[in-house]
């Protein structure tokens, strides 16, 4: 079989994999324990589901405008006024199947073949990918002194007469992190000045905890929607927990959002009306559900935070934001791939390698299922690996003797 040096180049994403193999196992009975998923165990809020249903009920469903449906271009219109404090048009909006393609739809209208695009290390592992399957160039900016936030010094060293644009995604996916008010406002004045598009991945704005906020890059930026270098994409998977939905947007000038909208007339048509009608629902409807998936993802990051303080060795940034952590698990391993392997297959604990995003020695962990997942998850993983814990342990119904330490 022939296949393109393109399609060859792009690596198979770690997370998909490792949710495959999960399943797999779970096929075959065992009692897998997946800590490396992105999805909330909540059902989608009750204002989702009968928006759908009644959408579907109709029996009226056919293509849908390309760029999204003028009613829930109206929902995001007011969302974005609530949350960011901006008014903008419908012409500044376009739809598309979930966050993931709307980043692809904008990497793809602003891009030529070679121009660079800054990535901030830990990044999400799809950025670079990306941004390689429309020919551009990922140009990754690692932290100098270990933490998870860049200094614009690093940043401004990584630019060059080809950088075209940076992605930014706070709260963030892998670490947790959310980056400071100063710092969003270093990055906005910076790219302003420099004309670099500035991605904003919203994703999680709102998954925040103790207080934190995730501020807007659009307080920082005195230049309206047509004229601003900051373009925000966001949807309703993470903060509403309706990752099967795949409902994403993009918030951009007129001129770019026509040409997402012609990218993706060429490439997916239109999104599901049946789902657009389950976001506006979403967008429209009592916001208490939001959050509730806030408070109780917030506890389940207690108990994790609480679990890796008995790990000898391990190191932990404590998350403020999104449902995931990136613990430093070099006192074991520095290999992320060969630990994640070794705790799946004696553990039965599904993880995702730190060297996917960037940050190799550690790994992604998941709080996003429930207390006892994290409980027992990492119960399971601490007899696998500390010396010091019980030699034996119960994985289902199975007594298992440890006997590789």
């Amino acid at each position: 079989m022939s296949v393109s040096q393109l399609a060859r180049s792009i690596v198979e994403s770690p997370t998909l994999r490792l949710n495959e193999e999960a399943r797999l196992l779970r096929e075959r009975g065992e009692p897998v324990i997946h800590l490396g998923i992105g999805e909330p165990k909540n059902k989608a809020p009750f204002p989702a589901i009968l928006s759908t249903a009644a959408k579907i009920v109709t029996g009226d469903v056919k293509y849908s405008p390309t760029d999204g449906l003028p009613s829930l271009k109206k929902a995001i219109i007011r969302y974005t006024e609530e949350h960011y404090n901006r008014v903008v048009a419908p012409e500044n909006i376009i739809i598309s199947s979930g966050a993931k393609q709307s980043i692809f739809n904008l990497l793809y209208t602003v891009l030529n073949p070679q121009d660079e695009v800054i990535v901030l290390a830990p990044y999400w592992v799809s950025y670079p990918e990306m941004i390689r399957m429309v020919y551009g160039v990922p140009v990754i900016v690692t932290p100098e002194d270990g933490s998870f936030q860049p200094r614009l010094e690093e940043i401004e060293r990584a630019v060059g007469p080809y950088t075209k644009a940076m992605i930014v995604n706070s709260p963030n996916n892998p670490s947790g992190m959310v980056y400071p008010a100063s710092f969003i406002a270093e990055v906005v004045e910076f790219c302003e000045r420099k004309g670099i598009y500035l991605i904003m991945d919203d994703i999680y704005h709102k998954l925040v905890f103790d207080g934190t906020e995730a501020a807007p890059a659009y307080r920082f930026t005195k230049k309206d929607t047509e004229s601003t270098k900051v373009i925000v994409v966001n949807g309703i998977a993470k903060v509403y927990g309706m990752t099967g939905y795949r409902i994403g947007w993009t918030i951009a000038s007129r001129e770019l959002t026509q040409v997402m909208t012609n990218i993706q007339a060429q490439t997916t048509s239109c999104v599901s009306s049946i789902l657009q009608a389950g976001a506006e629902g979403a967008l429209l409807g009592l916001q208490s559900a939001v959050e509730s998936l806030r408070l109780q993802i917030q506890n389940n990051r207690d108990v994790m935070m609480q679990e890796l303080v008995s790990f000898r060795g391990v190191k932990v940034h404590k998350p403020l934001g999104t449902f995931y952590c990136l613990p430093d698990f070099r006192a074991y391993n520095g290999n992320s791939l060969e630990l994640c392997r070794f705790l799946l297959k004696k553990a039965l604990v599904v993880t995702v390698p730190g060297k996917e995003f960037g940050m190799e020695g550690h790994l992604r962990l998941s709080y996003s299922g429930t207390v006892k997942d994290v409980t027992e998850g990492l119960e399971r993983m601490k007899w696998a690996l500390d010396p010091q814990s019980a030699n034996e342990i119960y994985i289902g119904d199975r007594k298992l003797v440890r006997d590789w330490l």
